[in-house]
């Protein structure tokens, strides 16, 4: 497979990942927004969905004030962002198409479909009633699309390499909600624990579509550090930093069979994998929870640079 023809499927999948991602940042801001402030009281969850997203200089540099109107607008239909909701479809698309003769009809379609769909949101949303469509609308396209390239591509290179870039953008997705709630989603004057603290907890693992999940393996109510055990170590969550990197080191690995090498790659991934193995939660949070993720961020970015020198250039 030419280097560029990879790059093209690595990238399509990452912005349909980042795309269903951020809805789920959204949805979750606005169900934050819409408690009552004599029960939450002042809550910053734009700052928060901005952090999240990791474009808050990018914002900054557009508007003056982070709120409901300018957040969602940035983050779902700004053409300013290059990581909003439209232009992670744009981009997608831009990248399918390019690369057409390597996906299956279906995946072709269902890609092509959402881009023509997109168009009806070219005035952005009049309501939050719109904006809600509008980020279903988006989880259930970046679903319909994976959902497509899983069950008819065939298990070789294109499809490993799709894999790839979903995996390296969920990882960083999940470490970065989970970095973005210890640190910046709770006021001050709220206590850890608090009603605010659980509702909070409880909005984060309906972005990932992880509460019933936490439910089913914990039995318990909602407590941070069972969440962050969820979401870091348990290879049963398919959102989990664990489970990223168990299908990070087996596509590589197919990868490096098939081209009959092996490389940085595939030993930086199994350097992290092996770490998430050994740890414990007991440990990640007396080491300090921020300074975990902050390290694990910087190797995923990293291999995400080694990836595309070794393969994707």
């Amino acid at each position: 497979m030419l280097a560029r023809t990879a790059d093209n499927l690595y990238w399509l999948a990452r912005y349909i990942e980042r795309a269903d991602y951020l809805a789920r940042v959204l949805e979750a801001a606005l169900r934050l927004s819409a408690m009552p402030r004599t029960y939450a009281g002042p809550t910053n969850e734009w700052d928060s969905a901005l952090a999240t997203a990791g474009c808050v200089d990018e914002f900054s540099a557009h508007y003056d004030v982070a709120n409901e109107a300018t957040v969602t607008e940035f983050l779902a239909f700004s053409s300013d962002n290059p990581s909003s909701i439209r232009n992670c479809f744009e981009a997608a698309r831009s990248n399918a198409r390019t690369v057409r003769t390597a996906l299956t009809s279906a995946t072709w379609n269902a890609i092509n479909g959402s881009w023509l769909d997109l168009h009806r949101y070219d005035a952005g949303a009049a309501s939050r009633e719109d904006i809600a469509g509008f980020l279903r609308w988006a989880q259930e396209t970046s679903t319909l699309i994976d959902g497509s390239a899983y069950r008819t591509m065939l298990r070789k290179d294109a499809f490993w390499f799709t894999r790839l870039g979903l995996n390296i953008e969920r990882a960083d997705n999940t470490a970065r909600i989970l970095d973005v709630k210890y640190h910046v989603l709770l006021p001050k004057h709220e206590h850890v624990g608090g009603p605010l603290d659980y509702f909070q907890w409880a909005a984060i693992l309906r972005s990932v579509n992880a509460l019933t999940a936490y439910h089913w393996v914990y039995r318990e109510s909602v407590k941070p550090w069972l969440i962050a055990d969820l979401l870091i170590l348990n290879d049963q969550m398919p959102r989990s930093l664990a489970a990223c990197y168990g299908n990070l080191v087996q596509n590589l690995d197919l990868i490096a069979q098939s081209y009959g090498r092996q490389g940085a790659a595939q030993r930086q991934t199994r350097a992290v994998r092996t770490r998430l193995q050994n740890s414990r939660m007991e440990e990640i949070f007396q080491g300090g929870l921020h300074e975990f993720i902050t390290a694990f961020l910087a190797d995923n970015s990293r291999l995400g640079d080694t990836i595309n020198s070794q393969y994707l250039i």
